[in-house]
């Protein structure tokens, strides 16, 4: 079951991810599947993903940005980010949030995204 969740308004909590988790990197890998179609680096290395949180049940749940709240592409986003975590195995329920604070910026991208976009 996925849930692609309407932009949350006001300051999120968001806490940090749960990285000692064993489909937490299959996760992440999941999340570089996806791009934004106008910038040609994954969303993970961008830095939208702010945090992936993993139940003891497996329930899955991600707190997402875009680039911009005008993004083209921001009612579909979540839902392409859900569609490529749900198929790993375990994986039981997929919930993505989008949020817009803390707004995105160039800080949050990844060495290897700044290096693809030719920041570095």
């Amino acid at each position: 079951m996925t849930q692609a969740s309407e932009p949350l308004e006001g300051a999120p909590l968001i806490a940090p991810s749960t990285t000692d988790h064993p489909l937490y990197e299959p996760i992440v890998e999941a999340c570089r599947s996806v791009y934004d179609p106008e910038i040609p680096v994954n969303i993970y290395d961008l830095g939208l993903i702010y945090t992936i949180e993993i139940s003891s049940e497996n329930d899955v749940s991600v707190i997402m940005s875009l680039t911009a709240p005008g993004c083209p592409v921001a009612g579909e986003m979540p839902g392409w980010v859900a569609d490529a975590i749900e198929p790993l195995p375990g994986v039981r329920y997929v919930n993505v949030q989008l949020v817009w604070d803390p707004p995105w910026g160039m800080d949050m991208m990844s060495d290897e995204a700044r290096l693809e976009l030719g920041f570095i």
